[in-house]
């Protein structure tokens, strides 16, 4: 096994990944009795960051029933641990419920730049949204705080690959009577997604139009119970979106479909 994972991202870079197999140290189950809280790990790490959709009621301690948490950050590295044990995965979920862009700037040295991740995935957004209605706070300055975290994270971990996931509303619950405003504020806030991930070079996910056409199938609440909080099948429909996507960038993993 080479020396260092990151020697291959700093060579390669995002559109150099394509291709890349890494050979096996350690088994999924970590025999070393290296915690997931390490953040000197060999083989490829991805790290989870973002709200409670992220979140999923994630334990804060050792425990590797509920490390992940129980939403689709926890479906991918289930699948992805159990499809190629042989590549030495690591996979930390540092979602915290009811954050918004500024809170993850507020905690991002801590549970991002320490842990220098190879793969960074970051879904945000939701959480900032009524205090944009509101007028407590501005699409503008959201931006910025977004940008202010991509920017931080270029500087301090220039060889991590970024995975920029778009906000996603559906009316359902009580999103039904709000739908209006709210979709206005998320539509905003994908088309700054798509920008970001285009002028950082990131991979990009979208969640909003698998949701919409999942719609033709089953009622909204069937996937994201409250309009914004995914169900189960939501979760996995996530994950499946999650894994297409980075696939393309890295050919040992199988599309998820």
């Amino acid at each position: 096994m080479q020396a260092s994972r990151r020697k291959f991202f700093t060579k390669l870079g995002l559109t150099g990944l394509t291709g890349l197999s890494f050979p096996s140290i350690l088994s999924a189950i970590n025999p070393k009795g290296m915690t997931q809280n390490d953040s000197k790990w060999n083989g490829l790490t991805i790290l989870f960051q973002g709200d409670s959709i992220t979140d999923g009621a994630r334990t804060r301690n050792k425990d590797w029933n509920h490390i992940m948490g129980h939403g689709y950050a926890y479906l991918i590295a289930s699948r992805l641990w159990f499809d190629y044990p042989k590549e030495d995965l690591m996979f930390f979920n540092r979602g915290i419920s009811g954050n918004k862009v500024k809170d993850l700037l507020e905690r991002w040295q801590k549970d991002t730049i320490d842990l220098k991740p190879d793969m960074l995935s970051i879904l945000i957004g939701v959480n900032d949204v009524s205090r944009i209605i509101a007028n407590e706070n501005s699409i503008e300055t959201w931006h910025e705080n977004y940008k202010t975290l991509l920017d931080t994270t270029k500087k301090e971990l220039p060889n991590t690959s970024l995975i920029l996931c778009e906000p996603f509303l559906l009316p359902a619950d009580w999103a039904k009577e709000k739908v209006d405003a709210w979709e206005t504020v998320i539509q905003e806030m994908q088309v700054i997604v798509r920008q970001l991930a285009k002028s950082y070079n990131t991979i990009h996910v979208e969640f909003q139009e698998p949701l919409n056409k999942a719609c033709q199938n089953a009622p909204a609440k069937y996937w994201v119970w409250d309009g914004v909080h995914p169900m189960p099948a939501g979760h996995e429909l996530m994950a499946r979106v999650w894994i297409n996507e980075v696939s393309k960038k890295l050919d040992f993993i199988k599309n998820a479909n």
